[in-house]
């Protein structure tokens, strides 16, 4: 038998995923953080969207942080193989 540790990311008493390392889970936690504090700065914006689009904009701007910053910097979107490997996975 096989001994197997998960590290699971729970919100609100809602399971959101399941991850291997520490590490992942709590960078994904972190995402999560940073989505659920753009909320209120997407809200005060004169942008009317429903609270789903807004709930989406702000995971999408949270998970794709480095390009965000970089974008904001007067850089360009940086493509990391990881994110593609991510965008692969959850198709």
């Amino acid at each position: 038998m096989a001994v197997i540790t998960q590290f699971v990311v729970v919100r609100e008493g809602v399971e959101k995923m399941t991850f291997t390392t520490k590490k992942e889970a709590d960078a994904y936690d972190k995402m999560l953080d940073i989505a659920d504090s753009l909320v209120p700065f997407l809200e005060n914006s004169k942008i009317e969207m429903q609270e789903k689009s807004l709930e989406d904009m702000a995971y999408y701007l949270a998970s794709n942080k480095d390009d965000l910053l970089s974008l904001l910097k007067g850089g360009t979107a940086i493509k990391s193989p990881v994110k593609k490997a991510e965008k692969k996975k959850a198709a």
